[in-house]
């Protein structure tokens, strides 16, 4: 992967030309410049020094009046799956490029490659060669955050042996997992954590942990296989800024360490007596789980590193913000083995997580879970904090539901009395920013208008994703806030109302569709049939049960609803049956 091609070559360029250019930019070559009419092509001792000319020389470099445009010289037989993407953001989070890489295909591996530029370099290898060349048209020179792609085919060795089913071999994604610094996709190798580390480090001791001109955490990411994110720019002026650490367990656990080793000589250098904890940020979801009963999970990783743990309150977490922050105190080597004890502990709920999102993503077609941002998966937006990914809610739509436009629906979710100042928040707060994270319309019933019942209506309009977030945040508050037991489940009430003359669909003959609906869902749906129906012909369906139970169940409901109105839409207005009454 050492040859060259140069294009954009004038005429009048010669062999000296190019000699005088290398050497003038000292950048080896092993062999004589083959200059052709246009081009020219020339052999480089090893894979740096071709980067280096590929970094230095193209579109930067005029000869006789024309900028050389200089990449991997790959044979056309060689031009199968593999692309070289140059010149990405140095700033770019891990999971941004992940997300957009796979806009064009299934990425079989995407290896970072070490560079001496500012900017960052991958190896792509898509499943397909239309897959990479789609992605080779579409984001060379695109603009990302003021920089221009660059992208190029690199020889695919693989790509003869593979003939035209283009399959890849298997022992192709191991082969990229030892450089696990580096973002990898679809068939990601097992070692490689889907899940990063996220550390809170004092702002003075940044410098120290960048180093002069980044040479201190280009060598922790060279040493420890590592992609690392300083997030300088987030909160302007806090004490504390926010590192995201991607690799294997491993390799988070060693540049975490080596963190705390430079922060630790940084203030003995610049006698900064105060203690310098180690501090993990972890979605809320898994902080529950990462505890145990009566606190025993974490005691015992306590006992077992001898450091002490604390865990940031409930209070400070928003919509926008759902990170506590884990503060281990101890010596450096009790802090290194409680983060390996704490992060496998939030591994394994993140797995748990995704094996329940995945599932439900085959039950509920259309449903996108990437865009929910309900778990720190590995979705475009997560980067150091949900507040740096605009709501999916804001952009007015929610297409990754099936195709065109979703029509509103209306589900009136029944809560606790007294968990009604929690949803609301303070002067409104939180549900103003769960209507705007969620794209949802969310009123709370005056108390009058539910009598002396211990519950609460929240009557929730908006798409179905909209009612997917919106419902998963307000069943999320309520075990957050503890109303609901340690080991309760949340199990709510919801209503839908349907069509009078559907009702008998949603029952089905003898009840055998409720059935079904209840055995599949695991909610207890139930249709009253001693109802009267409203001013708009529409009775009540009751839906209860855990979170995924609800929504499996709402949305299949939904998906019998929207039968029901195909099959009424071709019947001619005259001279057809009228629609069913309501059985009674």
């Amino acid at each position: 992967m050492n040859k060259l091609y140069i294009g954009n070559v004038s005429a009048e360029a010669t062999e000296e030309d190019f000699e005088t250019i290398f050497e003038q930019w000292k950048i080896p070559h092993s062999g004589p410049f083959l200059v052709k009419t246009g081009y020219a092509f020339v052999d480089c001792p090893d894979e740096k020094a071709a980067m280096k000319a590929i970094d230095v020389l193209s579109g930067k470099v005029e000869l006789h009046g024309k900028v050389l445009e200089v990449e991997h010289s790959v044979p056309k037989r060689q031009r199968s799956c593999k692309l070289q993407i140059r010149n990405i953001p140095p700033h770019m989070q891990w999971e941004v490029l992940d997300g957009m890489l796979a806009q064009y295909g299934t990425v079989e591996s995407c290896e970072q490659v070490n560079t001496d530029t500012d900017t960052a370099v991958v190896n792509v290898r898509y499943a397909a060669k239309d897959q990479a060349r789609l992605a080779m048209e579409k984001l060379n020179g695109s603009m990302m955050e003021n920089y221009a792609l660059k992208v190029s085919y690199i020889p695919d060795e693989t790509a003869a042996a593979e003939g035209p089913s283009g399959g890849g071999r298997r022992g192709f994604v191991p082969r990229g997992s030892s450089r696990s610094g580096s973002p990898s996709m679809g068939a990601r190798p097992k070692m490689q954590s889907d899940i990063p580390l996220r550390m809170l480090v004092p702002t003075q001791f940044v410098g120290a942990i960048i180093g002069k001109e980044g040479a201190t955490i280009r060598n922790i990411t060279k040493q420890t296989h590592s992609k690392i994110d300083i997030h300088r720019k987030e909160n302007a002026g806090a004490a504390e800024k926010p590192i995201t650490i991607h690799s294997t367990p491993e390799g988070c656990s060693n540049a975490c360490t080596t963190i705390m080793e430079i922060m630790q000589k940084e203030a003995l250098d610049t006698k900064f007596t105060e203690e310098i904890p180690l501090k993990i940020l972890a979605h809320n979801n898994f902080v529950g789980r990462l505890i145990g009963k009566e606190g025993r999970n974490l005691k015992k990783i306590e006992q077992d590193t001898g450091t002490k743990i604390t865990i940031s309150a409930l209070q400070d977490l928003t919509v926008y913000n759902p990170e506590r922050t884990i503060t281990v105190k101890g010596s450096i080597e009790a802090c290194a083995r409680a983060e390996e004890e704490l992060m496998k502990k939030i591994r394994e709920s993140y797995e748990s997580d995704m094996a329940a999102m995945n599932l439900q993503s085959n039950l509920i077609p259309g449903l996108n879970l990437n865009a929910l941002g309900l778990f720190p998966s590995g979705t475009p937006g997560m980067g150091p904090s949900m507040s740096n990914m605009p709501p999916p809610g804001a952009h007015g739509g929610c297409s990754s539901f099936g195709q065109g436009h979703q029509e509103s629906e209306t589900v009136h979710l029944y809560i606790p009395a007294l968990a009604v100042g929690a949803i609301i928040g303070k002067q409104g707060q939180h549900i103003k920013q769960l209507s705007h994270f969620a794209g949802a319309s969310i009123k709370i019933a005056p108390a009058e208008e539910v009598g002396s019942t211990p519950q609460r209506r929240v009557t929730i309009a908006g798409p179905p994703e909209a009612q997917f977030k919106a419902q998963c945040r307000i069943f999320g508050k309520l075990k957050e806030e503890n109303f609901f037991g340690p080991k309760e489940e949340v199990k709510l009430e919801a209503q839908i109302k349907v069509p009078s003359f559907a009702a008998g669909r949603v029952i089905g003959k003898g009840g055998k569709t409720v059935t079904d609906l209840q055995n599949l869902t695991c909610a207890e749906v139930v249709v009253p049939r001693d109802q009267t129906p409203d001013e708009n012909d529409q009775v009540v369906v009751k839906i209860s049960g855990h979170f995924f139970a609800c929504q499996l169940a709402q949305r299949k409901i939904q998906e019998i609803l929207a039968q029901v109105k195909r099959q009424q839409q071709p019947k001619p207005s005259s001279g057809g049956q009228p629609p069913q009454p309501r059985r009674k």
